[in-house]
């Protein structure tokens, strides 16, 4: 039997994307269609069947399915997740309540922080005590323990978290609390704070250790139902999960710990950027994810996304630092924002034009989809200025309907505001774009950039349509759009490296490292990553080692690569050059290390994305389209399945494929690269 196919999956708000790559035949082909929120598995099976069909591909040719949900996200927003239980140090069952004890916006005296998973009547202290040192001061009180676990199964609890003071430095009392819960209470999930974030920090590890136990029954349900489903298909591959940080992980692996997954769709994305910036040699390029209900920006440097290993879930406030769950995860560095095709515009109460966050979602959808959607979003107002073909979106598969869009935007937005239905669709991109390029600003400026530097990869079913634009706002000369730009998450699943991210707290002064011990922490996280990667592991092992370091009296810290012989020295020069890098200057003192990490990888995969050119005349004929800046101007409408590579155009130009499209203005010059990428030059 010869497997050779992968399916990548992407579940998102208002779409399902998928790619199958079958590197025998030389076979890249995508797949859209909309989400069955209700029910995610419809849409996946219906999807892949779909795509099974169309590519004469046996389901037991598949080799694997490599999938992204937000399902975790969805269930903590929603809070719709398991009844849990927390058991800690006695005299600590408060941790989850205190937080850090500081309010997020000093300047706002209502302001109220993220609800705890975790209710106070549910924390229960238990007696034991491990010291700062790892030293045990007072055994574990195992009638108390089962005491209190005995008191929160009466409660209802569906899983228990267990977060002791400094596990971190010594497990042995959170693994006996499992062991005893599991001989009392067989078939109730543990999480244990001491595997999901062994790290300092309490509150953090306490709130990533809840979080766990919230989603774990849900997820394990979903990822059961979902291989049950691919092998009522015929696929028996294995199932891989995308993870926050942006490698793949095993089925097994996200179900012991699915808080890794909270970012999982999105980071797929910024992988994808990355691997097309790297097929082109562009140095430093800003992911721009675009779909139907949210925008994600970030930035690719080196050929790399930039990742960042502290996390805040559920804002009660996106942008306010604080106001969230804090979760200690490797996760892509990016910026999320609710503006996407879906998001519904419409006055406020003062008579300003607001777009988003709430989205029509794929149910009912944008008016333009015939659903049963009454209020106008951004896809709608894109219409109605002519950037898509009501015929041919979707591959003319969902024909939209222009004149329902209209009386939408007429009646919603145009009448309240005095301004004509084309006058109420210009406006709500502008307010859309202006919103996205406010985020990308303030996303760069927290790491030193200008925007101007970078070019830009569009993808995403939007994506490519307010590339112009955003590129505009931000004094960017250079957009990107992939081919297949509309399921590029699904592609980032397919080239994303299997990884298995580890870290281990050991304070120490830079001066005073145990080196010895710490080879053997090293060797430790290498063995428990190298065992999860092993069913797959016929390539070696990349290790990257690193450690958060600060200066000895601060509070953050700086994540510094280590060398594979590293000593003090070394270690002190490679902390202040990041220093520098991070902040413009280095300070005199000591510094001292806080978290010790490893990440463990496989190679990923090179995927191509272009497709031979399809015989015939490019050109699909003329059409009115507004630009952001200019009136209407007659553009060419170009079929990008036909263009051949090395071609050269001008704008105005539009140009449609299945799964998206995105159009230029006058002042852009246009060259269709070698696998029919589009590289856009764009003109003052």
């Amino acid at each position: 039997m010869s497997r050779t196919a992968r399916i990548g999956v992407d579940v998102g708000g208002t779409f399902t994307d998928l790619l199958l790559h079958d590197p025998v035949r030389g076979l890249t082909w995508p797949g859209k269609l909309p989400t069955t929120p209700h029910a995610p598995n419809e849409a996946i099976t219906a999807g892949i069947a779909r795509l099974l069909a169309e590519t004469a591909t046996p389901a037991r040719d598949v080799a694997g399915v490599v999938h992204g949900t937000t399902l975790v996200t969805n269930t903590l927003l929603e809070r719709t997740g398991a009844v849990v239980g927390l058991l800690t140090t006695e005299g600590f069952r408060d941790v989850l309540e205190m937080a850090r004890e500081i309010r997020f916006d000093t300047t706002d005296l209502l302001a109220r922080p993220a609800r705890p998973l975790v209710p106070r009547h549910r924390c229960r202290g238990v007696r034991g005590r491990i010291a700062a040192d790892g030293t045990e001061l007072e055994p574990l009180d195992e009638d108390g323990v089962l005491a209190q676990a005995g008191f929160l199964v009466e409660q209802g609890v569906e899983a228990v978290a267990v977060a002791l003071l400094h596990a971190y430095r010594d497990d042995r009392h959170e693994r006996r609390v499992r062991e005893l819960l599991a001989r009392a209470h067989p078939g109730l999930p543990v999480t244990l704070s001491s595997e999901v974030a062994p790290v300092v920090g309490e509150y953090e590890r306490a709130s990533t250790a809840c979080l766990n136990a919230y989603v774990q029954p849900l997820l394990t349900r979903y990822l059961d139902s979902l291989r049950d489903d691919l092998l009522a298909m015929g696929i028996e591959a294995p199932l891989r999960v995308m993870l926050s940080g942006g490698g793949v992980t095993t089925s097994a692996d996200a179900k012991a710990f699915p808080f890794r997954l909270l970012e999982s769709g999105p980071a797929a994305g910024t992988i994808a950027a990355a691997a097309v910036a790297r097929r082109l040699g562009e140095p430093d390029v800003l992911s721009f994810d675009m779909g139907g209900t949210t925008a994600k920006i970030a930035v690719v440097s080196g050929g790399g996304a930039r990742r960042r290993h502290d996390f805040e879930a559920g804002r009660v406030d996106k942008f306010k630092p604080g106001s969230g769950l804090p979760v200690r995860l490797t996760v892509v560095d990016m910026i999320e924002i609710g503006s996407g095709g879906g998001s519904i515009a419409a006055p406020d109460p003062l008579g300003l034009l607001k777009v988003g966050p709430r989205s029509a979602g794929s149910v009912p959808g944008p008016v333009a989809y015939g659903r049963g959607g009454e209020r106008p979003t951004v896809t709608d107002a894109d219409l109605v200025l002519g950037h898509l073909d009501p015929a041919a979106f979707l591959g003319g598969e969902m024909r939209l309907r222009t004149a329902e869009a209209r009386k939408a935007l007429d009646r919603e937005v145009a009448e309240p505001l005095g301004l004509d239905a084309v006058g109420a669709a210009s406006g709500i991109v502008e307010v859309a774009t202006a919103g996205m390029a406010a985020a990308a600003r303030m996303h760069l400026s927290e790491q030193g950039r200008d925007p101007a530097g970078f070019a830009l990869v569009a993808f995403g079913g939007a994506g490519p349509v307010h590339a112009y634009g955003l590129a505009k706002q931000l004094k960017i000369t250079r957009i990107v759009v992939p081919m297949r730009a509309g399921v590029m998450s699904a592609y980032g699943f397919l080239v994303a490296p299997p990884t298995v991210d580890q870290a281990r707290s050991l304070p120490s002064a830079v001066t005073e490292v145990d080196w010895e011990r710490v080879t053997a922490l090293y060797d430790e996280m290498a063995e428990r990553a190298t065992a999860v990667l092993a069913p797959e592991a016929t390539e070696v092992v990349r290790l990257r080692r690193s450690a958060d370091v600060r200066y000895l009296g601060q509070g953050a810290t700086v994540e510094v690569e280590l060398p594979d012989a590293a000593d003090a020295s070394l270690l002190q020069g490679a902390f202040e050059e990041t220093y520098r890098a991070t902040f413009g200057r280095s300070l005199d003192g000591p510094a001292e290390v806080v978290t010790w990490r490893l990440s463990a990888q496989l190679p990923g995969h090179d995927i191509p994305l272009g497709c031979e050119p399809v015989d015939g005349d490019p050109r699909r004929g003329v059409r009115d389209v507004r630009f952001p800046g200019h009136g209407p101007l007659q553009a060419t409408v170009w079929d990008r399945y036909r263009l051949r590579p090395g071609t050269e155009l001008t704008g105005p130009a539009v140009f449609e494929e299945r799964e998206s499209s995105c159009a230029f203005g006058p002042e852009c010059r246009i060259r269709v690269d070698r696998d029919l990428t589009l590289l856009v030059d764009v003109g003052p």
